[in-house]
């Protein structure tokens, strides 16, 4: 028998709140992402008061502090099944004073640190030297068989110091000389092969005493400050017993023109050596001469920190599964000469920023997703990925059960696109779900326009990539709304030139941080997919698959 008529009408209603509060959770949601809260984090964490947030110092224990006291705030629980907001990360720091000197034709060349070079050592003694080192041009250091390249041909560069070019090999396209050859290293994409630390792994495993990377900038789409305020700062490893197995005993960069010097002093010409670099005939090109380096470290033993923060999810079994938001705290800290602080604002108070207006979205739906999300903000990005490598390492949950990573470095500070850029792209399943909710907020989903940044290989997405977990990363740095065509290859540019790891990217008044929360909200959209049951998978063309099924296993 059917309920009398108004008891069937509270029926109906008491039986669709629910959806209705689902339907509406989204938007609420959604809204609570805020630019007014995004900026006043971005001005706390980039402020005088916390030093350019360099891992091992009082900036460090300001911004831990800080994040923990925030995402407390919001709700959330400590992310560390210990009961602690903070994953260890122990590390070593050394500060080190490098000297740098070539001999060929029987003279003796003296460089200057760090207008000519930079230089370290993560090896274990205090002073590293190395002496009369055969000086061997190596082309782009690359060893790759899925193209047939092979810049060492067997050489052997045990002891050696070994000179070489910095990215891919740039190989010209047969059809149009104009173009990069899309068969080869990815055409314009940079792939690993074209990362710095490729360059010192390989290096490592090949037994040379050094490795220095010739630094140019429109390759690297960055001056030599930049290089030149990395190796002023204190360098970091991962604590470990023995030597660093992904570097020689030095790893360095050379200014351009003194490259060149050096080449002449031994009857070479850089451009005719960088242009045989680009056959594969190429073979390595002993300089004549020999190097000497000598490092003095100050070391010491840093115990940094992982900020990890967690929302249980809702379901009994799949709250055992993960969903991971993640941004690096950390900066290049106080320049010891100077004392000025490189504020790291974008780069990336930015992203840590974004993680608590991600953690505050969260909080606003009226339950919470089914799986668990788990917020990082990793140290020691800045020096190599450290943090997320650590975690990779040492997950504080299994990553069998680690379904995504959703990685922010940078947020938009520049105003509305029309296209979100997946950095990405063309890796996993979750290109769908980016793509659906681009659309629905009327953008499009496009590939990276800058891949000869390598972007993929430059943010700590890629320590979790490689242990097989899918990722996502992604950019809004093109098609911006009611900008002239150049607008966002001015303000990226620019950015790249006179701010980037330069004291100068500091928190301004005037950024527009209305894209940057289109941003946050389509991130927010993809992991609540993710998190209320969508499983992420890699395609069968990634280089990541092997990794995933390993994973899994």
């Amino acid at each position: 028998m059917s309920p009398p008529r108004p008891l069937l009408l509270s029926i109906l209603v008491l039986s669709t709140l629910p959806a209705l509060a689902l339907a509406q959770a989204p938007a609420k949601a959604l809204n609570a992402i805020s630019a007014q809260d995004l900026s006043a984090h971005i001005k706390v964490l980039a402020s005088d008061a916390f030093e350019g947030r360099a891992p091992g110092t009082a900036g460090e224990a300001q911004t831990v502090a800080y994040l923990q006291q925030e995402f407390q705030k919001l709700g959330l629980k400590p992310g560390n099944p210990d009961g602690s907001w903070v994953q260890a990360v122990p590390m070593r720091g050394q500060k080190p004073t490098p000297a740098f000197s070539y001999t060929i034709g029987g003279r003796k060349t003296t460089l200057n640190f760090a207008d000519d070079f930079v230089a370290h050592s993560t090896s274990q003694p205090t002073t590293v030297a190395v002496n009369n080192s055969e000086i061997v041009f190596v082309g782009y250091g690359v060893q790759a068989p899925e193209y047939g390249w092979d810049d060492y041909k067997g050489v052997d560069v045990r002891g050696k110091t070994i000179l070489m070019l910095i990215n891919d090999p740039a190989i010209p396209d047969p059809s149009n000389p104009e173009q990069l050859d899309p068969n080869m290293f990815k055409g314009k994409a940079m792939t690993y092969y074209g990362r710095w630390t490729y360059k010192y792994e390989i290096a490592a495993k090949l037994g040379a005493a050094a490795a220095i990377i010739i630094h140019e900038t429109k390759p690297a789409a960055y001056p030599w400050d930049v290089v030149r305020s990395g190796g002023n700062s204190e360098q970091f490893s991962l604590l470990r017993e023995g030597d660093d197995p992904d570097a020689p005993a030095v790893p360095g960069w050379i200014q351009l023109d003194k490259a060149k010097a050096m080449m002449a002093a031994a009857g070479y010409d850089f451009d005719t050596l960088k242009k045989q670099a680009l056959t594969k005939e190429f073979r390595p090109v002993s300089l004549k001469g020999t190097a000497d380096f000598k490092i003095d470290n100050i070391a010491r033993t840093v115990n940094s920190n992982n900020v990890v923060a967690k929302i249980e999810g809702s379901d009994p079994k799949l709250k055992n599964e993960y969903v991971i938001y993640s941004a690096h705290w950390d900066h290049l800290g106080v320049d010891e000469k100077t004392g000025k602080i490189y504020y790291g604002a974008l780069d990336n108070a930015s992203g840590v920023s974004a993680l608590l207006e991600l953690a505050k979205a969260y909080k606003a739906l009226p339950k919470a997703p089914k799986r668990s999300i788990l917020f990082i903000a990793t140290t020691a990005e800045e020096r190599g990925l450290l943090g997320a490598k650590y975690y990779a390492a040492h997950p504080l949950y299994p990553l069998k059960s680690t379904v995504a990573n959703i990685n922010i470095d940078g947020i938009n500070a520049w105003g509305k696109t029309r296209q979100i850029e997946n950095v990405t792209s063309g890796h996993s399943s979750i290109d769908g779900l980016l793509e659906k909710y681009a659309r629905a907020q009327g953008r499009v989903m496009e590939k990276d326009s800058r891949p000869e940044l390598g972007s993929f290989y430059r943010a700590d997405h890629l320590e979790l990539a490689r242990a097989g977990v899918p990722v996502l990363y992604t950019k809004a740095r093109s098609g911006y709304l009611n900008k002239p065509d150049n607008y966002a290859t001015d303000v990226v540019n620019n950015y790249f030139t006179h701010d980037y790891h330069q004291v100068t990217d500091s928190f301004r008044t005037d950024w527009d941080f209305s894209g940057g929360v289109q941003d946050i909200q389509l991130l927010f959209q993809v992991g609540l997919d993710i998190a209320q049951g969508d499983t992420p998978t890699w395609n069968a063309g990634s280089e990541f698959k092997a990794a995933g099924e390993r994973r899994l296993k």
